[in-house]
């Protein structure tokens, strides 16, 4: 006898039991629910066509509502990262300076890193350096804007609310200020420089998070956060340094975010970071993202049989070959390779693993998100 399908539940209440390891009715969907799993504005209007709705979307930022319950996604995005903001560079059109004197020049797609304001410098030169003054941008932060929002998704709607992460991440910011061969090379060579730059910039992140979260915290099931540790074929630093020199200060804003929400911890790292795994797990992750596909060492089925008790994962879905030029056939094989890998037990929640580009045809993303839709129910 066929055993009969799990009862609908709702978003919140599928997203509740795949966070506990206990299978729902079917795999929760994401698209657009972080800033890091969303769509190139331009495809947006390619969904529109593809699933029939017409007129414009009320949002500016183009992600539209209508698409999002046409493909039953469950997730919903709220906040943003106030701790960045530029303005253009005076004599250079296409260059812009940051807040931390980052300078980039647009390269076609992105606005690439052309000057990192501290390489070279001493732990003397962090004393010196100007550094961005936090209150002022909370001061300026559209915090209240935000709580309204979040609050409104958790009271008037049903969906699972995600916070975008305020602040970089630690060791991308040194990366992006120092220039990651010089930032690197610290890891190695210069641990006073490394832990004072690193002291720092928690500082830093605490006087953003408190207030940011005080506005946030009670209405978001889970907040993100952003930090690359992994190249194609492993991490940019020996686990022994990551656990010294990088670990203790992701903790550390882990644990302090926690004062001010409820909500689990979503931690972005692309690349392969198998070997960090159990120490961002230790350090309080909750949900791993994007599980990128084709990095040495992050294949899904490996990667739930060693942890899939311990973290959820998110995304998995590979966005570098298949989804922009795959056939039909060939995505609903590899969603179902994914389900086949992470859906068992729980904690997996389905989506593409990096922002999707505007050069992907929307009749991709649609196949993609209906054949998870499909091949994601439990039975």
């Amino acid at each position: 006898m066929a055993t009969p399908p799990q009862p609908t539940l709702t978003p919140r209440q599928r997203f509740a039991r795949i966070m506990a390891h206990q299978e729902a009715d079917r795999v929760p969907l994401d698209l657009a629910g972080t800033a890091l799993t969303s769509a190139d504005a331009p495809l947006w209007p390619g969904l529109r066509r593809v699933l029939g709705i017409e007129g414009e979307p009320p949002d500016e930022d183009g992600v539209d509502e209508r698409v999002l319950q046409a493909l039953e996604v469950d997730l919903r995005h709220v906040g943003g990262l106030i701790a960045s903001g530029s303005q253009p560079v005076l004599g250079h059109p296409d260059q812009r300076v940051d807040i931390w004197g980052i300078v980039y020049r647009w390269t076609g797609q992105y606005w690439d890193i052309v000057r990192s304001p501290l390489r070279g410098a001493t732990v003397d030169d962090l004393d010196a350096y100007p550094w961005p003054d936090p209150a002022r941008i909370v001061d300026e932060a559209p915090l209240e804007q935000y709580r309204q929002e979040a609050q409104r998704l958790w009271e008037q709607t049903g969906f699972v609310v995600g916070a975008e992460h305020p602040v970089y991440g630690a060791f991308e910011l040194g990366c992006w200020m120092c220039g990651f061969d010089d930032f690197l090379l610290r890891l190695v060579a210069d641990e006073p420089f490394v832990r004072s730059f690193s002291q720092r910039y928690l500082d830093f992140q605490k006087a953003i998070i408190k207030p940011y979260y005080q506005a946030l915290g009670d209405w978001i099931h889970f907040t993100t956060s952003g930090d690359d540790f992994g190249t194609q074929t492993g991490p940019f630093m020996a686990p022994k340094t990551f656990r010294e020199l990088v670990k203790p200060y992701l903790a550390e804003r882990i644990a302090y975010t926690r004062e001010f929400t409820r909500g689990y911890f979503w931690h972005h790292t692309c690349g392969s970071v198998v070997a960090l795994l159990p120490d961002l797990i230790e350090a309080g992750v909750d949900i791993l993202n994007p599980v990128q596909p084709g990095a040495k060492g992050m294949e899904p089925a490996a990667l739930k049989a060693g942890y899939g008790d311990r973290v959820c994962f998110h995304g998995g879905f590979d966005t570098q070959g298949v989804l922009p030029f795959g056939t039909e056939e060939e995505i609903v094989a590899e969603v179902q390779r994914v389900m086949d890998a992470l859906k068992p037990g729980g904690g997996y929640i389905f989506s593409a693993a990096h922002n999707i580009q505007a050069d992907v045809p929307p009749e991709n993303v649609v196949t993609m998100l209906r054949a998870a839709r499909r091949l994601g129910a439990y039975s």
